[in-house]
């Protein structure tokens, strides 16, 4: 059967409600496949790609998304996201080996698997530091660990009963500063409230992080990041202000549209480049020197900020003003991809 169509895996709220709508908007033709049916290999046998925006929040998707989307690439699919540009998604310990083997700017990032060797650094170490877990977003499950018991009691517990998924104190934390500031309304707070009761499915399913502790050096005087977005020869970003009388920017939604400075475009542009990514969203901070680090990076994104932004970058640094739609990008690159491999094997 030949193969003329691109698959989109449909999830609402997800990338894929544009890459359907600029399908139909131009007449590129497609089909939405259901990743977890059982027979989607075959319902891929008319396709030349698969592509799928998998939420690192649904255990579904944390499952086996990651195991498929390479199975088909290894067939010879296009898909998005391809391996390179996935491995690493929700895993800031995979992400930190990574940044460390291109020597990117980064960072600098700590862990331990055994239990005696991060005790012995935790008596030593310079203190603020920033404790995290590998997976999760919106800044959940990321600490300032000020003093020495309070990090020894961290490490006590990741190599002992582990740590939850979910943190219901701090999400209700979150939701009440949010709405405080109006970046939320109370609903939000009473969300919260019945959070402390009823924990989320995917905490249940995915069960405690032990066995491994993970932390970064802190950055002080940052009163904001920047999100910065390559996808292929196009950039674009924010600045994310940080919340009230907090260290965390991520999940914050209070999002400055200044110019991003050339350096950091730089660094996304031959990160993104050298590492071969479809799609990434990095996370910059600044030094005491003035110089952008890369905090963590991932394919996927939030939409919110992404919809205000005045314009873009290219490659060559060019400004080009106006609307714009970044999920349209990834699809005309994944078709530019097609055809340059077709055009290839008529050769």
């Amino acid at each position: 059967m030949k193969r003329t169509k691109l698959a989109i895996h449909s999830r609402q709220g997800s990338f894929s409600d544009q890459w359907i709508a600029y399908c139909q908007e131009i007449n590129i033709d497609h089909k939405v496949v259901n990743c977890y049916d059982n027979d989607i290999i075959e319902q891929l046998d008319d396709c030349y790609a698969l592509m799928w925006h998998h939420h690192h929040a649904d255990f579904t998707d944390v499952l086996f998304a990651k195991a498929l989307l390479f199975t088909l690439e290894q067939s010879g699919l296009i898909v998005f996201p391809d391996f390179k540009t996935n491995w690493h998604f929700d895993d800031k310990v995979g992400q930190k080996y990574l940044l460390e083997a291109i020597n990117a700017p980064r960072i600098k990032s700590y862990v331990f698997y055994e239990k005696g060797t991060a005790l012995a650094w935790a008596k030593s170490t310079d203190l603020p530091k920033v404790f995290k877990l590998r997976g999760g977003a919106s800044a959940m499950n990321v600490k300032l660990v000020n003093s020495r018991n309070e990090i020894l009691n961290l490490i006590q517990i990741a190599f002992g009963k582990g740590f939850a998924q979910f943190n219901k104190l701090q999400y209700l934390s979150d939701r009440y500063k949010k709405a405080t500031s109006g970046a939320d309304s109370y609903v939000g707070v009473l969300k919260g409230i019945g959070r402390l009761f009823i924990p989320t499915k995917f905490s249940k399913l995915k069960g405690r992080e032990k066995g491994y502790i993970y932390f970064q050096d802190f950055v002080p005087n940052n009163n904001f990041d920047i999100r910065l977005i390559v996808i292929g020869d196009k950039a674009y970003g924010m600045k994310r202000m940080t919340r009230k009388d907090d260290f965390r920017a991520s999940g914050s939604s209070n999002f400055v549209y200044d110019d991003i400075p050339k350096n950091v475009l730089k660094i996304g542009f031959e990160v993104s480049k050298k590492l071969g990514l479809q799609s990434v969203a990095f996370d910059f901070v600044f030094t005491h020197a003035g110089e952008p680090v890369i905090i963590e990076l991932s394919y996927a994104y939030g939409t919110k900020g992404s919809s205000q932004c005045p314009g873009f970058w290219d490659e060559d640094l060019n400004w080009h003003a106006g609307k714009f739609n970044p999920q349209s990008w990834m699809v005309e690159n994944l078709i530019s991809t097609y055809n340059k491999r077709s055009v290839s094997s008529i050769k």
